[in-house]
């Protein structure tokens, strides 16, 4: 069955690219519809949309963002990610709440459930192992989301895929985009190796992402 995508979500998608005159490279993999977990550098709320757009439009269809609840969940808002964008809505603070109660342990894992059952056996994450947006200067070390998630899925392959200068189209905390060229580079898939720790993991995979920055930029 051919898949569908909200009409609204292609409008959104173009009319950002086109303001951000986003340029994608693709280093060691090329577009496929198989399924994939696309982690990226988080600095912008433009991110999730830059990354799906630059997607073929037969995999956009089956790729969902996951994305903060907290932000996402009032008005406007809540529609674009529930019904046009088909996000993955997490509660980000769960485990920061949670762990008061000595209750961290459970709320990662209901998590790391959410997100697998999100997959299923047809559906690609747009997913960003830093946990929250940072300034775009560097990348911050990975929360262990990835690397619980890698194994629990080790039938999905993992893309770095490293967004630079949409930190400066959209900086965190305003709501005007300023047009610049902005660029997206996705990397050769990793996977976790067998007996390979969280650290030695989580380092890989940054180090993976990092490798994908322009010589030069910040």
């Amino acid at each position: 069955m051919k898949e569908s995508v909200h009409p609204l979500a292609w409008f959104i998608a173009a009319a950002v690219r086109a303001v951000t005159g986003v340029k994608v490279r693709w280093q060691g993999c090329a577009p496929d519809d198989r399924q994939r977990i696309y982690f990226a550098n988080h600095s912008s709320h433009l991110d999730f949309v830059v990354l799906w757009s630059a997607l073929p439009p037969q995999v956009r269809a089956k790729t969902r963002p996951v994305a903060a609840k907290d932000y996402w969940q009032s008005g406007w808002k809540w529609y674009l990610a529930l019904r046009v964008f088909r996000a993955v809505l997490v509660e980000r603070h769960a485990a920061r709440h949670n762990a008061e109660q000595g209750q961290a342990h459970a709320a990662r894992f209901e998590t790391i459930d959410h997100l697998a059952q999100a997959l299923g056996d047809r559906d690609s994450l747009i997913f960003f192992p830093e946990g929250t947006r940072g300034h775009g200067e560097q990348v911050a070390e990975f929360k262990s989301g990835l690397y619980h998630l890698a194994k629990r899925r080790p039938d999905v392959e993992l893309i770095p895929a490293y967004l630079e200068n949409l930190n400066r189209i959209l900086p965190k905390g305003e709501f005007l985009m300023v047009p610049l060229l902005s660029t997206l580079a996705f990397g050769a898939p990793i996977r976790l190796k067998e007996g390979e720790s969280k650290v030695d993991f989580l380092e890989r995979a940054r180090a993976a992402l990092c490798a994908l920055r322009r010589e030069g930029s910040v």
